[in-house]
């Protein structure tokens, strides 16, 4: 069995299809882990979903920003984006089943060789901790009578940082902010929301995540993440950066988590949107 972490595919159904050829990918016998945001912006949305889905088996997947966006819009608790590429999905047959199943999927993946988030760890968490505080948000997502109050109050910025003292709807959106937002902290731990560029280009006083001295996850196992789509391919400070900007012209990026070797892809013309927008 081999195993592969991609980065943000982001409805590019075709890019994802090349990949999975270079890799060579078995249906049954390989496993994929992939670090959120596999829809939204591209054309192929819900191609690579039902792909998703019906090879679930072999995948595991956590929670994206465009998942979490997907689900909330799908139950009229936000207007569609006008650079959303979601309709198809929302119109299918078997929409319902693919975004409840989608519903289910973690925050956070822990095993005991990898770590697997889409955006960013808090620097005062643990692994441990994480993966602990992650359940606390899935459980609320998966409960069928509680979830769709939660996707009202999901949304904002507040607070910025985290305490252990939070409770209700702050704790759950610092949870999930953490999680699928964060890029950057400062060094007391605020977490910034709005920085999308270089890391040359981060405004003063802040730090990519995963480059605070403080913070408590490293030398654990390595952490797999997404989301910052200008950082590229990022193998140091103890986290490997998969989000390679393939819906911006750039890769779709494989990496073999036995043996790190990458494999990369360009944008297949097929799956470029007539606007793409932000991530």
């Amino acid at each position: 069995m081999a195993r592969y972490a991609i980065g943000d595919i982001q409805g590019c159904y075709h890019s994802l299809m090349q990949l999975l050829g270079g890799i060579d990918f078995q249906a049954g016998r390989d496993q994929l882990w992939l670090v959120g945001d596999i829809i939204n912006r591209g054309n192929g949305s819900l191609e690579v979903l039902r792909w998703v889905y019906a090879h679930r088996d072999n995948i595991k997947l956590v929670l994206g920003n465009h998942e979490l966006h997907a689900i909330a819009v799908a139950h009229g608790v936000r207007p569609p984006h006008r650079f959303d590429t979601l309709s198809a999905i929302f119109s299918a047959a078997d929409g319902g089943e693919l975004l409840h199943w989608l519903r289910q999927q973690p925050l956070m993946v822990l095993e005991d060789d990898y770590a697997m988030i889409h955006a960013g760890l808090y620097p005062q968490w643990t692994l441990v901790k994480a993966r602990r505080l992650a359940e606390e948000v899935e459980a609320v997502l998966r409960d069928e009578t509680a979830y769709a109050d939660f996707l009202f109050a999901m949304y904002g910025n507040m607070p910025t940082q985290w305490n252990d003292a939070l409770v209700g709807t702050d704790r759950l959106r610092a949870i999930v902010n953490a999680f699928t937002r964060m890029r950057l902290c400062d060094a007391q731990g605020g977490m910034e929301f709005t920085f999308k560029g270089e890391v040359p280009d981060m405004p003063a006083g802040y730090f990519p995540w995963f480059q605070l001295p403080a913070r408590r996850f490293a030398g654990a196992q390595p952490v797999l993440f997404g989301h910052w789509s200008a950082l590229g391919l990022h193998l140091d400070d103890g986290v490997i950066g998969l989000d390679t900007g393939c819906l911006w012209g750039r890769q779709l990026t494989a990496y073999n988590l036995d043996d790190g070797r990458i494999m990369q892809v360009g944008l297949d013309a097929r799956d470029r949107p007539a606007n793409s927008g932000g991530d």
